[in-house]
């Protein structure tokens, strides 16, 4: 009887002589397996490395970093987040499946996790500080169970750090893209502008959350409900599209406002690859789908919200919102300065004659 084995990686090498070699693994980044498949010693070798990896050590790394992605926590996260530490995980645990939770107290324990992440960013900074991030996350917690007694990567910072200051969508990138982008886009962009919400809560959002006034919904990233109330010129392109909907009954009706040329729901992929087209036939570079979020904070703030206003339409909390209008656009944005100076005006008596000269 031929048993299929669960997990074998396969990798073949061409040796120095020119002969080609197959090598199993039990897993990949898994022990070498012995013998060939299907032979005694095979299954064997495979067997125990299989029970060599359920043995886990209650004093490692590892026994934090099991609990945490069995714990309802990791449960709660969204799929796509799960998927993601998953992924991380798995380089963490390359490193450090065996170090002994009674080091984390050592002070040198900060500086290793730290050169650790120095090391992979030297491939990629951002990858590296979310695999340091997924590893803070594990550590916080194992202490906040009772496993570990301290968390050596709490506000290590960051070794990335994304300057879009300058990244902020025109009234002329607006203007052009529905110009000259597809049709099916515009929506997008306009309830990104008048939402300030993320692309994957946009293209989720179905039309039972639109009641012809308001939004509502729920922001998969972070739980935040969010009460939207609908600008005019989002209502008008909204309320065509249901009436176009309605129009072609013999189409198929996606649930989902956002809706491809065949009227089906965007995947992510396949959404960021035509919004990526539709840019470049409508001539917007150097900006991206995720910069509407903040030109959505940056246009609020200039029409005069305060940050608790904006923080209500787009879900961010009042320090993410400060921060972005701090240090990300209204900075450069030479639109608020002349705001700012006009209002000043308003509040200030000027003088009737002419200024004495000193």
């Amino acid at each position: 009887m031929r048993v299929r084995l669960k997990g074998i990686n396969r990798i073949s090498k061409r040796l120095a002589d020119g002969s080609k070699v197959t090598y199993y693994y039990a897993w990949k980044g898994g022990p070498r397996l012995e013998g060939e498949p299907g032979s005694p010693e095979f299954h064997a070798s495979y067997n125990r490395a299989v029970e060599s990896r359920k043995v886990t050590p209650a004093g490692s790394l590892q026994f934090i970093f099991n609990g945490y992605t069995a714990s309802a926590d990791f449960e709660a996260l969204a799929p796509r987040t799960r998927a993601d530490y998953r992924k991380q995980l798995k380089v963490i645990e390359a490193e450090f499946s065996d170090f002994p939770i009674k080091m984390l107290d050592d002070r040198r324990t900060r500086g290793e996790f730290m050169a650790w992440r120095d090391r992979l960013a030297i491939k990629s900074r951002r990858q590296a500080d979310y695999a340091f991030a997924v590893l803070a996350r594990c550590l916080s917690w194992g202490v906040d169970r009772g496993i570990a007694s301290f968390n050596p990567c709490k506000d290590a910072g960051r070794v990335y750090r994304a300057n879009r200051s300058e990244n902020v969508w025109t009234d002329t990138d607006e203007a052009a893209f529905l110009a000259k982008a597809p049709s099916h886009l515009h929506l997008a962009l306009l309830l990104a502008l008048w939402t300030g919400q993320r692309q994957g809560d946009l293209l989720r959002l179905t039309w039972a959350a639109y009641d012809g006034k308001h939004i509502r919904l729920k922001q998969r990233k972070t739980g935040v409900r969010v009460v939207i109330p609908v600008g005019a010129p989002l209502k008008v392109a909204l309320d065509a599209a249901k009436v176009k909907r309605a129009a072609e009954p013999e189409k198929p009706a996606p649930l989902t406002i956002l809706a491809t040329e065949n009227r089906t729901s965007w995947t992510e992929s396949g959404f960021r690859a035509s919004w990526r087209k539709g840019c470049m036939k409508a001539g917007v570079v150097g900006v991206t789908f995720h910069d509407l979020r903040g030109t959505a904070v940056t246009r609020l703030a200039i029409a005069g919200c305060t940050e608790a206003e904006i923080a209500t339409i787009t879900g961010h909390s009042l320090k993410d919102v400060g921060t972005i209008l701090d240090a990300h656009y209204l900075k450069r944005d030479g639109s608020l300065a002349e705001s700012a100076i006009r209002k000043l005006e308003t509040q200030t008596k000027l003088p009737t004659g002419s200024p004495t000269a000193l």
